[in-house]
Order: structure tokens, then C-alpha cells, then sequence
């Protein structure tokens, strides 16, 4: 009796709660992800204008460096995708708050707030990069 205790039975391993091969991604999952990937994104962006901010303190060579690496693709890409997370994590986190004072629980608002958030991060996007490219000229 001692044996079938100490592992002489056969043993099944534990059943793992459901994981991303079986589980179907929904807008609310999808959301609070893109909220978390944004927040690092910004933390990025953060460093990134310490930087910019540091090469503007150290004179016009180390700044006329930085601003032409912005006028790259690369750096092109990097503000773009910033302003994205920007956008997003602004709207998502407003509608945080909405959810903090109890509203937007249900299902259809969850929804509706989430494709609201989505649709106004691509909208506000577009409409400062518009804005820019035409007060500053060509980017």
C-alpha cells in the first residue's frame, strides 16, 4: 500500500487551464493586450525624447544628427507607430475610467467602446499626421 502511494501508480498530469491554442481571442483580451503593448511602447518613447531632449542640451551637431535619423524611414516609422500607442492608450485609458465609475460593463458597450477606441486611435492618428505634414510642410 506504501508503494502505490510513493509513485508506483500511474500518474496523469495536471489538466492545464485552457491556453492560446484553444482559446478564441475576443475584443476585451485583445484590447487590454494592446493597452499593456502600448504603455511599454510609450515607456520607449519616454527614453527616446530623454534622447532627443540630451542631443538638443548638447548643441546643434548632436541635435542635427538626431532630427535627421527622425526624417528617415526608420525614424519615420518609430514616431508613427508612437503615436499610435499614443492615441490608443489616451482613448483605452478614458475608457478605463468610464469603466471605473461603473459604466460600459456590459457586453454590447464593452464592444462598442472597444471598436470606438480602435476607430478613434486610426482616426486621430491619421489627423495629426495630416495636421503635421501640412504646418510643417513635407515631413
Amino acid at each position: 500500500m506504501a508503494e502505490s502511494q510513493s509513485g508506483g501508480a500511474k500518474r496523469h498530469p495536471r489538466p492545464l487551464s485552457p491556453h492560446l491554442q484553444v482559446y478564441k481571442p475576443q475584443l476585451t483580451s485583445i484590447t487590454s493586450i494592446l493597452h499593456r503593448i502600448s504603455g511599454i511602447v510609450l515607456s520607449i518613447g519616454l527614453l527616446y525624447l530623454v534622447c532627443w531632449l540630451a542631443a538638443a542640451a548638447q548643441g546643434m551637431a548632436a541635435f542635427d544628427t538626431l532630427q535627421s535619423f527622425n526624417g528617415s524611414i526608420l525614424g519615420r516609422l518609430m514616431l508613427f507607430g508612437w503615436s499610435i500607442a499614443f492615441f490608443y492608450h489616451l482613448l483605452n485609458g478614458i475608457r478605463h475610467l468610464a469603466w471605473d465609475a461603473g459604466f460600459g460593463f456590459e457586453l454590447p458597450a464593452a464592444y462598442r467602446s472597444g471598436y470606438a477606441v480602435l476607430i478613434g486611435t486610426a482616426l486621430l492618428t491619421i489627423a495629426a499626421w495630416v495636421i503635421a505634414y501640412f504646418q510643417m510642410g513635407a515631413l
